[in-house]
């Protein structure tokens, strides 16, 4: 077997009924992964198990709120009791809000969106956590943002959300080692999601001219952020742990990264 393949291995990924989480699902499931994708949407999972199935792979669906802690320890359960383990927790679910002042952020959305991305997180780490340390060994890839790095303008709780991820991650891949358990977090940046490309904010990747855009001065697909999961879930990387691993594009026009 390949290093670079999970065979027979279980994965977890939350948020897997769209965007970044199906890629990884269908990445994963290629790779020889057994994926449990989870959701809020039972009709986008279904749809997302049955396409990872009619390409010849292993899926199952469980429907779970990860701001629900009985939902996630029974998402967790429900996996042990099919497959007998839980080997890759990726804790993808997660999202954003409308652009604003920093000094007009609702008390309310701020704990609607610290409560997502960073408590949901810290919920579904603890349950894979502590099954992980009864199995002796596991594996936790947390998708973060680089805005959890750098900012995001406009968007003070979602950044702010993505740093305590960082924290997160580092702290529990420090206290976790002992246990055999990997700890990453992945940083996209501006990603080209199917959501992305309905509101029309994808660059073109021609320019004015018609000219071919370099590819890499245009946002990375979420194919891009799946094949980095699946490189953390795999052997390959077994000696890397705590890390916080960027992927994202240059803008050359505006000499910054996103």
């Amino acid at each position: 077997m390949s290093r670079f393949d999970i065979k027979d291995k279980v994965a977890i990924i939350t948020g897997g009924a769209g965007g970044i989480g199906t890629c990884i699902a269908q990445e994963y499931a290629k790779a020889g992964g057994k994926v449990v994708v989870a959701s809020r949407n039972q009709e986008n999972l279904d749809k997302v198990v049955a396409n990872i199935k009619d390409a010849g792979g292993e899926a199952m669906s469980v429907v779970a709120d990860i701001t629900k802690p009985d939902q996630v320890d029974n998402l967790i359960a429900t996996t042990v009791e099919k497959y007998g383990v839980l080997d890759i927790m990726v804790n993808n679910a997660g999202g954003g809000s409308r652009m604003q002042k920093a000094e007009d952020t609702p008390y309310d959305e701020w704990v609607r969106l610290i409560d997502f991305n960073l408590t949901g997180t810290f919920v579904c780490c603890m349950a894979a956590g502590n099954q992980m340390i009864k199995q002796g060994n596991g594996n936790i890839i947390n998708i973060s943002s680089i805005a959890g790095t750098k900012g995001n303008p406009g968007m003070l709780h979602y950044s702010a959300a993505k740093a305590g991820v960082n924290s997160l991650t580092n702290n529990l891949a420090f206290m976790w080692s002992g246990h055999n358990i990997r700890v990453n977090c992945i940083l996209p940046g501006f990603v080209a999601t199917p959501l992305m490309r309905q509101y029309n904010v994808v660059p073109p990747d021609v320019d004015k001219n018609g000219n071919p855009v370099p590819r890499l001065s245009l946002p990375p697909e979420p194919e891009e952020v799946a094949h980095l999961a699946l490189f953390l879930a795999a052997d390959a990387s077994e000696g890397i742990t705590g890390e916080q691993i960027p992927i994202r594009r240059w803008q050359k026009s505006e000499r910054h990264w996103v």
